[in-house]
C-alpha cells in the first residue's frame, strides 16, 4: 500500500516538473489586424507568417511583406530575428 502511494506521489510530481514551463509561461499578446495595419509602416516590425506548408500554400491570402518560416523549425530561425524588433505571428 505504501508503495503504491510513494509511486503515485512520485508520478505526480514528475508530471508537475514537465508541465510546470508551459503553466509557468506567460501569454504572448495578442492585436487585432486593425492594430496591425497601424503598424505596418515601422521598420521595426517583422510579421512572421508560421503556417504549416500546405496551409500556406492553399491560401490566396498573404501579408505583403511577411516573411514565411516554418513553426516546426523554430529553433533553428528564432535567433535569426533581432530582440529589438515588435515580431508579429500569424497561423491563420
Amino acid at each position: 500500500m505504501i508503495k503504491g502511494r510513494l509511486l503515485l506521489l512520485i508520478l505526480g510530481v514528475a508530471i508537475l516538473v514537465m508541465l510546470a514551463p508551459f503553466v509557468m509561461a506567460e501569454e504572448a499578446p495578442r492585436i487585432t489586424k486593425d492594430e496591425l495595419k497601424v503598424l505596418l509602416d515601422d521598420p521595426d516590425l517583422v510579421i512572421l507568417d508560421v503556417r504549416r506548408g500546405k496551409d500556406w500554400n492553399k491560401s490566396d491570402k498573404k501579408i505583403k511583406g511577411a516573411v514565411r518560416e516554418n513553426p516546426k523549425r523554430f529553433k533553428s530561425w528564432a535567433h535569426t530575428y533581432s530582440k529589438e524588433k515588435t515580431l508579429v505571428l500569424y497561423c491563420a
